[in-house]
């Protein structure tokens, strides 16, 4: 299965996995599963530190394959889909994860329950 993990899911695996309930580790690792994280995911990061909303002192590029997760680079399918989401969420950052979600028919572990609002299949 291939499963989009939302930037706290991310971090959360870097930093506290204790979060993640057994199900979803269990899910994050099974070597079955391919784990995905968005480029979206890694520009929050990147803009959220420059601001000093989030401390990051890694390459997040890096660690991701380091652990064994793959990066998702934002399309332009990805992008066409936003015109036609509904606005349940202003955070433009996740809804380019839920676009990216459905466009490439994969599975999205968020903790976010405004994505149950979206046409995704979430984890």
């Amino acid at each position: 299965m291939k499963i989009l993990i939302d930037t706290h899911i991310f971090l959360w695996m870097l930093n506290c996995p204790e979060k993640l309930d057994d199900q979803r580790r269990y899910l994050i690792e099974s070597p079955s599963n391919e784990i995905y994280l968005s480029a979206m995911s890694v520009t929050e990061l990147m803009i959220k530190s420059s601001l000093d909303k989030l401390e990051i002192n890694f390459n997040p590029l890096e660690v991701a394959e380091q652990i064994g997760v793959e990066i998702l680079n934002f399309s332009g399918n990805d992008a066409l889909l936003l015109k036609e989401m509904p606005y349940h969420h202003k955070d433009p950052f996740d809804r380019m994860i839920i676009a990216q979600s459905i466009t490439n028919q994969m599975k999205l572990m968020s903790n976010d329950t405004k994505f149950k609002l979206y046409n995704c299949k979430l984890i």
